[in-house]
């Protein structure tokens, strides 16, 4: 790149927007609209267009609805009309500069929220380190992750994909080198980067990889997300096809996940939900069979994405998020402490090895503790054990006055976002520079030395870092809570 704001793509040439040293495209399709013909289908290449193409503002985000009302208060969320949605933001450092490493981002949201535009995803603190960073769009909810046995499923997944792919042969415009990409997200978006490291579609679109808060657990086999649909077409008065979802419009649609994923995430009852009652994610990677041919964590068993380094781990009490938001973190007492644990396969004399590790805490904070391990930690840790070599851990530590350590917390830390509006319900009104510099710090050193500095994960050892304000490592910590899962998670 020559230090212009003026970069020629496939699709035509762009205009970006200089901030200081770093330059940013913003709003820059990577596929062609997903409405009318392209409705629920996979997706295709965009057109090309003529002149230069503004790509100064942020581009539409994809159909979807609110979060769920108890999370609406600490995620604020971007909506932005339009018809291109699957685009992708790019900022990149404003002189001449190539073969950069590149990082691509995938946002979380339980993929039915989220978006790239989110003020706490700017790239421009890693571009000032010398890293190409990318953020990407993907359909959610039903528009992505809607299986009724017909055609082709997945395409929130496929979309991720064609962004991954339109990187590769795009990204050296922006002073970006294709053999050197990192695919990093948080939450579904990490779920998102162990389904790629899963899926043949994917296989060398990334050298690297960062998987923040998510392990390999969440798909639906086909009987499951074909209970997604029909109950899906039930509430809209349709039937459980592909034909009679694409006739309605999408932000009808939208609302009718939301009400159903609040079912599932508030009131849902086990008998007709089965195991999605624990897991709580209706729109999730289904294994079809062709994008996903097998269960994640099978296929990273088997060595699929074996030769992509990955760095992988989890805040150090993710659940707290969960009990905070919907109020009933103190309301918690043993009774109900002893019956939710049974209901994660636990008995009582585990609990009390998490007791005796914290005899201070409540029995909200207990109930925390093993929802973290169940819903987090433990499956990123089997993702580890089941890849062996190349794969490094880390648990992030540092507690904000609202949430502890909870989900998502992290994440503006990594970004060194701090100052970004509407975090203090997560963050507090003072969260402290020190831990961005060291969390955003680990960050770019996996980014463009491929290793963060402390040893692999291994089964003997068990290495993982401890981050804060510093970065200290440990053997297996919280090792006595992880055996109680043995065979259970």
């Amino acid at each position: 790149m020559d230090g212009q704001e003026i970069v020629s793509v496939a699709q035509g040439r762009l205009q970006g927007r200089r901030d200081g040293d770093v330059i940013a495209f913003l709003g820059v399709p990577y596929a062609a609209p997903p409405f009318g013909a392209n409705r629920l289908r996979p997706p295709v290449p965009p057109p090309p267009w003529d002149g230069v193409r503004a790509a100064t503002e942020f581009g539409p985000t994809v159909p979807k609805a609110d979060y769920v009302p108890m999370y609406v208060p600490l995620f604020p969320e971007v909506t932005i009309p339009g018809q291109d949605c699957l685009n992708l933001n790019i900022w990149t450092p404003a002189v001449g500069n190539e073969g950069l490493p590149v990082l691509v981002w995938i946002h979380g949201g339980a993929f039915t929220n989220g978006s790239n535009s989110l003020p706490e995803y700017d790239g421009s603190a890693f571009a000032r380190d010398g890293v190409v960073t990318v953020a990407i769009n993907y359909r959610l909810a039903a528009e992505g992750f809607l299986y009724t046995g017909e055609g082709t499923a997945n395409l929130g997944l496929l979309d991720q994909v064609a962004a991954l792919r339109w990187v590769r042969d795009n990204i050296t415009a922006f002073g970006g080198d294709p053999r050197r990409v990192t695919v990093a997200g948080e939450s579904a978006g990490a779920w998102s980067v162990n389904t790629l490291l899963a899926t043949p579609r994917a296989a060398g679109l990334f050298q690297q990889a960062i998987s923040a808060s998510g392990g390999a657990q969440h798909y639906l086999q086909p009987e499951q997300g074909l209970l997604v649909a029909r109950e899906l077409a039930a509430a809209l008065g349709v039937e459980p096809v592909r034909a009679a979802f694409a006739a309605l419009p999408p932000d009808r649609i939208a609302l009718a996940c939301r009400e159903l994923i609040t079912e599932v995430q508030t009131a849902p009852d086990p008998a007709k939900w089965g195991s999605l009652a624990l897991s709580q994610q209706p729109y999730v990677p289904t294994v079809d069979g062709d994008v996903l041919p097998r269960p994640t964590l099978e296929a990273i068993a088997a060595g699929h994405g074996a030769e992509v380094s990955l760095l992988i781990g989890t805040t150090a009490d993710e659940a707290r998020l969960i009990l905070v938001a919907a109020g009933v973190i103190d309301q918690i007492d043993d009774a109900a402490l002893a019956q939710a644990a049974a209901g994660y396969g636990l008995p009582a004399e585990a609990v009390a090895v998490y007791r005796a590790n914290r005899p201070q805490a409540s029995p909200g904070d207990l109930l925390s503790a093993i929802v973290s391990d169940w819903y987090f930690r433990i499956p990123s840790i089997r993702v580890a054990e089941a890849r062996g070599a190349g794969t490094w851990m880390y648990r992030w530590d540092w507690a904000s006055p609202t949430l502890g350590a909870g989900h998502g917390v992290d994440i503006p830390f990594a970004f060194d976002t701090l100052a970004s509006p509407g975090l203090a319900p997560r963050n507090g009104e003072h969260p402290p520079q020190a831990v961005a510099d060291t969390t955003h710090g680990i960050w770019v050193e996996f980014i463009t030395k491929g290793a963060p500095g402390w040893d692999p994960y291994d089964t003997v050892a068990r290495t993982t870092a401890l981050i804060s304000d510093t970065m200290r490592t440990a053997s297996d910590p919280g090792g006595d809570e992880r055996l109680l899962w043995e065979g259970r998670r």
